[in-house]
Formats: C-alpha cells, sequence, structure tokens
C-alpha cells in the first residue's frame, strides 16, 4: 500500500516544507480573492484569451473565468491546508499548485507583447507584465517540491532509480 507523506510528520530538513505549505496556503487565498475584482478579471483577460491551456475559460465571460479561476485557487488552499493532516491530500493540493503555476508560466510565452526577442545586447526583454508573471516560476517550483515531499518514499525510490 502507497503511504504518502506530509511535512508535518517529518523531521529534520524536511520539516521547514510545511512552512512552504503555510506560504503557499497564504499566496493561493490571496491570489483567489483577487479573481473576485473586476480589475483582476479585467487584467487576466489579455492572458486567457492567448493561452492554448484556458483560453475555453472565455465561454465564462469575463467575470464568470476570473471566479471559475479564483475558486480552483481557493480549493488549492484548502487541499494544501487539508495537506498538513492529510498526505494524499497534500500530494493532490500540490500538484494541482504545480499545474497552475506551469499554466501561467506558460502566458510568459503566449501572451503578445510580454517578451521581445532579440539577437541584440538585450535578448530578452520583458515589460511590467513579464516580470509580473516571471515570479511564477518560483510558486511552480515550491509546488513541485511539496508534491515530490507529499509522494511515497517507493514511488521517489523507483523514480530516482
Amino acid at each position: 500500500m502507497l503511504r504518502f507523506n506530509v511535512a508535518e510528520n517529518g523531521g529534520g530538513s524536511y520539516r521547514p516544507l510545511a512552512m512552504l505549505r503555510w506560504v503557499m496556503v497564504v499566496i493561493f487565498v490571496a491570489f483567489g480573492m483577487q479573481k473576485f475584482t473586476l480589475q483582476s478579471a479585467q487584467g487576466i483577460a489579455q492572458f486567457i484569451s492567448n493561452s492554448p491551456f484556458v483560453s475555453w475559460l472565455s465561454v465564462f465571460g469575463l467575470r464568470g473565468e476570473a471566479y471559475f479561476l479564483g475558486v480552483t485557487e481557493f480549493v488549492i488552499a484548502a487541499l494544501l491546508a487539508a495537506g498538513s493532516f492529510n498526505p494524499l491530500l497534500s500530494a493532490l493540493g500540490s500538484f494541482m499548485g504545480v499545474v497552475t503555476f506551469a499554466i501561467t508560466w506558460s502566458f510568459f510565452f503566449t501572451t503578445p507583447g510580454v517578451v521581445t526577442w532579440s539577437l541584440s545586447s538585450d535578448p530578452m526583454a520583458w515589460n511590467l507584465t513579464g516580470e509580473f508573471l516571471f515570479k511564477d516560476i518560483v510558486l511552480f517550483c515550491v509546488c513541485a517540491v511539496l508534491f515530490l515531499a507529499s509522494l511515497p518514499q517507493s514511488v521517489v525510490r523507483l523514480r530516482a532509480g
């Protein structure tokens, strides 16, 4: 039987991962709350409409697509919080976080005007939107670390071997 892990039950260098979990809970709650404002809904519309992964959300309209994402972020926050007690929920919440940030990181490449590529002395220049998106690679990595830490030792061992 597979036994998933939870940082709060670990020891040594594993235990500080619990801090990362709670930081991600706060981040997902904050991001989720923002999605319920008109300003945020308008701000993310350009990313959604140009994304090959989430452009389908436009069927819900401007506010609906933002609400959908906000609720999803609240669900991820809840799963991560519950994951401090239930290792399977930890794995599920952190995996959903990985997917979320992989998609938002893709906006860096799919949203026109975010990045200007050239062969000049500055081969990659991004605007404020690009800077905003660039941080998602760090959040992606935090969720990936939490996900890998949640996996059963036998799975991690099989993968490493």
